[in-house]
C-alpha cells in the first residue's frame, strides 16, 4: 500500500520541519511509516514553493499548488487505497498501520478511520479508498468547508475505536501525537530513544 504524508502548512506557525533528535519532523514520519510492512512507498504532498526545501528531507516529495489541505490532498490521489499520516507525527507505531491495513483490506470499507471516545475523528492517521475520498472531498467543498476533518461527513467510513486498542498496547495512543512546538519536540526525541 502507498503510503501518503500530508506536509503542507495551512498555518503560519506549522512547521514539518521542526528539528526533533536532529532530523526533521517529516523526515522521521516518513521512516516510521515505512517501516510497516505493509507499506510499499510513500510520497510527501509539499507546497509547491516549498519542493527544495522538502527535498532535502524526504524521499518523494509531491509539489501541489492549492488553498487548503483538503485541495492539496483532493489533487495528490493516486488510484490505489492509501494510508493518509500528518507530517508531524513521528512516533507512528509500524504494527498499528498494519493492523489498520489488515483491517481495511479485510472489510473494504470506503475508510478505515481511528476515532477517539469523543467522537474525534484522526483524519490524517486513516485508509482511505481513493475514490470514495475524492467524492467526500469533493461534496465538502461544495459545502463550503475547508477542515479536511469536515470529510467524515461525506464518507460511509468504518470507525476503530482507540481506546479500545489502547487496552490491548498502550503504545497506540503515541501513533496520533503531533509535534507542535518546543515541549513536544522534547517528548518526541524522549520517547523515539526508547521505541
Amino acid at each position: 500500500m502507498l503510503g501518503v504524508i500530508l506536509a503542507f502548512p495551512e498555518k503560519r506557525w506549522e512547521n514539518y520541519t521542526l528539528p526533533v533528535a536532529d532530523e526533521p519532523v517529516v523526515k522521521l514520519t516518513e521512516q516510521r511509516l515505512l517501516m510497516s510492512k505493509r507499506i510499499e512507498d510513500a510520497i510527501t504532498v509539499v507546497r509547491k514553493d516549498k519542493l527544495r526545501t522538502y527535498s532535502l528531507h524526504v524521499s518523494n516529495p509531491l509539489p501541489v499548488s492549492a488553498r487548503s489541505r483538503m485541495e492539496a490532498l483532493l489533487k495528490a490521489l493516486h488510484r490505489e487505497p492509501f494510508f493518509l499520516a500528518e507530517g508531524n507525527m513521528p512516533l507512528i507505531m509500524p504494527f498499528l498501520v498494519n493492523y489498520m491495513i489488515g483491517l481495511f483490506y479485510e472489510n473494504e470499507p470506503e475508510a478505515l478511520i481511528p476515532v477517539w471516545k469523543d467522537g474525534t475523528a484522526e483524519v490524517t492517521h486513516a485508509v482511505y479508498d481513493p475514490d470514495a475520498l475524492a467524492d467526500a472531498i469533493n461534496a465538502a467543498l461544495a459545502e463550503g468547508y475547508r477542515n479536511l476533518g469536515r470529510v467524515t461527513e461525506f464518507l460511509d467510513y468504518e470507525p476503530l475505536s482507540i481506546e479500545e486498542l489502547a487496552k490491548r498496547n498502550p503504545k497506540v495512543t503515541l501513533s496520533f501525537f503531533r509535534v507542535r512546538n518546543s515541549f513536544d519536540v522534547r517528548f518526541a526525541a524522549e520517547t523515539l530513544r526508547k521505541l
